[in-house]
């Protein structure tokens, strides 16, 4: 499963926003990836996310596999669209 997504945070994905990210991956059973034009990364990754410097209005993809994959894709997509 995977849904697009806009970065809304006015200064695109910073430290902070990353940690919620990484927090909020990390409670569900499942692998999944944030694609920022051709790279991607793991989301359960502080680092990884940090490494995208993406910056606000920027379109991603978040791609899950697993039982609770539409669950996790909607609670990132909810901390990256505030």
């Amino acid at each position: 499963m995977e849904k697009s997504i806009i970065v809304k945070s006015t200064v695109g994905l910073h430290a902070s926003l990353a940690a919620k990210i990484v927090q909020a991956a990390n409670m569900y059973s499942v692998d999944i990836n944030l694609h920022y034009h051709d790279k991607t990364v793991d989301v359960k990754s502080i680092l990884g996310l940090m490494s995208l410097a993406i910056p606000s209005g920027e379109n991603v993809v978040i791609e899950a596999t697993g039982d609770q994959a539409e669950a996790a894709i909607n609670d990132i997509a909810t901390i990256l669209e505030r």
